[in-house]
């Protein structure tokens, strides 16, 4: 029953996410809605996002609790904790007991043992070679995450990944259309100057565009340039 209530929960994750992500959607909000749902269907204590900012640092998005968050700054400040390693070596950290992580993560193991956090999986939010973040989840329990809820925290991982990374193509998809765009411009010019090259040459459209384009290649120059060029020319006549 309870993998079944727990299928439900992911595939409710699942639909809830593919409606946000529109246009206009709130990447924030997004991550907010599925640190909340991990935090729920792992039965982790809470669970936080840390994404990196223009600049490359790390910073907290997204957070189930005030002790969550303020445990993920503290990383943060001294540059330690499994949740930056996570980030930085693109591997899953898993601290099972906090309190035997002192010597490696000082400032970490205080902060976190102060709030009642007793283990840490940190699960590195991956983009094909890049790693984009990292999706963490506080238990207030020791132990090992069994492998079931590993394999499920990875699977809400790469979740969590569409979202930075669609907001990354819409940046992507405006410049693609611009580009498209001057390509399509260009293509007007070039028919246009195709026009112009058969009646003045006495050659077919096909054998046109091969004179255009054999004098864009000796030249150097884009076909678009060249084409402008042939259209100015016989206007000028």
């Amino acid at each position: 029953m309870i993998a079944q209530t727990r299928e439900a929960q992911l595939a409710q994750t699942f639909v809830a996410l593919a409606d946000t992500l529109v246009n206009d959607y709130d990447m924030v909000d997004v991550l907010q809605t599925l640190v909340e749902q991990s935090s729920r269907i792992l039965e982790a204590a809470d669970a936080g996002l840390l994404l990196p900012n223009a600049s490359g640092d790390l910073e907290v998005v997204a957070s189930t609790s005030e002790r969550s968050h303020l445990v993920s700054l503290l990383q943060l400040r001294a540059d330690e904790g499994p949740c930056v390693d996570a980030y930085e070596t693109g591997s899953v950290v898993s601290v099972d007991d906090i309190a035997s992580s002192a010597a490696r993560w000082p400032t970490f193991a205080e902060s976190a043992a102060s709030v009642g956090y007793r283990a840490l999986y940190a699960i590195p939010m991956r983009f094909r070679d890049d790693v984009i973040g990292s999706l963490n989840l506080f238990s207030d329990r020791a132990g090992p995450l069994p492998a079931n809820d590993l394999t499920i925290a990875r699977a809400l991982t790469d979740i969590a990944t569409i979202s930075p990374i669609q907001e990354r193509a819409l940046r992507d998809a405006n410049i693609a259309r611009d580009q498209l765009q001057r390509a399509l411009d260009s293509r007007v010019l070039i028919e246009q100057a195709k026009g112009v090259l058969s009646h003045s040459e006495q050659v077919d459209m096909d054998e046109a565009f091969r004179l255009l384009r054999h004098r864009a290649r000796s030249s150097g120059r884009r076909l678009s340039v060249v084409a402008q060029e042939v259209i100015d020319s016989a206007a000028s006549h």
